[in-house]
């Protein structure tokens, strides 16, 4: 039997010194997962920004561009996937997105995933951690040349500008993101009632491809999760870097893609708990944990 052929990943999103975010949460378990993975750093903060201080830098248009270039004159920006997460500044994202595109250029079977990180509900009120004129540069540039985005419900409200209320919504907006251009919607989270009860947590998907003779056929999933009774960070990075990984293993079934990353973000956020009390963190104290990836290795 011939060994995989190596896949490359080129991750453009955060760093930070402590804690695990952004590329510090994708890069780990996708190497667990056989892929090659070369990072650019969109921001380098001692910590993530949900702290009471935070300090460091902002990677701009023109030291990315500078980045790439050098990949570029030594022929190795050959890549498989590219994968996006949290940015601060607009000309830099539209400079990943010129990227993708020539990136696409070379290799028309490139996959681009997008995690369009923009704000998040608490308490059922959303707001943006991200300066808001990103959001015209996400709709408008970059959700159009991504293949896969992985939007919370927050965000998928902001990419439409409609409200979700109900899971009929949830649908109707899978389908307006569709028509901006990705084939895969994954909506990571909702409010949205649970059949299981209040404790469970619904994320759905929505796969639409095109047949041979032009007519489409969509693929809708819904999981329910127990929730976890904790706050985190990491974890919309960790779950764009596992759908990544299981929907090029899995490519034509988004469901089974889906439950193996749902499975590993369970395992990750059960053992950080455990990992958290034997260390004995206090309750209020859990929000900065940062995810303990070791636990990868039971689904690899």
């Amino acid at each position: 039997m011939e060994p995989e052929r190596e896949c490359r990943v080129l991750s453009i999103q955060s760093h930070v010194v402590r804690g695990y975010v952004g590329n510090k949460a994708a890069t780990f378990p996708l190497q667990v997962l056989g892929f090659e993975v070369d990072t650019v750093n969109s921001v380098q903060f001692s910590n993530h920004t949900g702290y009471a201080h935070w300090k460091g830098q902002v990677l701009n248009s023109d030291e990315l561009h500078e980045l790439y270039e050098g990949l570029k004159l030594n022929n190795v920006n050959q890549y498989d996937y590219v994968l996006t997460g949290y940015t601060r500044d607009t000309s830099f994202l539209a400079m990943v997105v010129d990227i993708v595109q020539e990136l696409k250029q070379q290799n028309s079977n490139l996959v681009y995933v997008c995690d369009p990180v923009m704000g998040d509900k608490w308490n059922g009120e959303g707001s943006m951690y991200v300066p808001k004129d990103l959001l015209p540069v996400y709709r408008d540039k970059v959700v159009p040349v991504a293949d896969i985005i992985t939007p919370n419900q927050f965000e998928a409200e902001l990419l439409t500008g409609r409200k979700i209320r109900t899971e009929k919504e949830a649908l109707e907006v899978m389908d307006m993101l569709h028509a901006m251009g990705p084939e895969t919607v994954v909506i990571t989270s909702s409010d949205l009632q649970a059949s299981l009860g209040n404790n469970y947590l619904i994320a759905l998907g929505s796969h639409r491809k095109t047949k041979a003779d032009g007519t489409k056929m969509t693929q809708r999933i819904r999981m329910e999760s127990p929730k976890v009774d904790a706050v985190f960070v990491g974890t919309g990075d960790l779950f764009a870097a596992m759908l990544l990984a299981w929907t090029h293993k899995h490519p034509n079934n988004l469901k089974v893609a889906c439950e193996k990353t749902v499975s590993a973000m369970q395992h990750v956020l059960q053992r950080t708990i455990k990992s958290a009390k034997e260390v004995s963190w206090e309750d209020n104290c859990w929000h900065f944990a940062p995810l303990l990836l070791y636990a990868l290795y039971l689904h690899v």
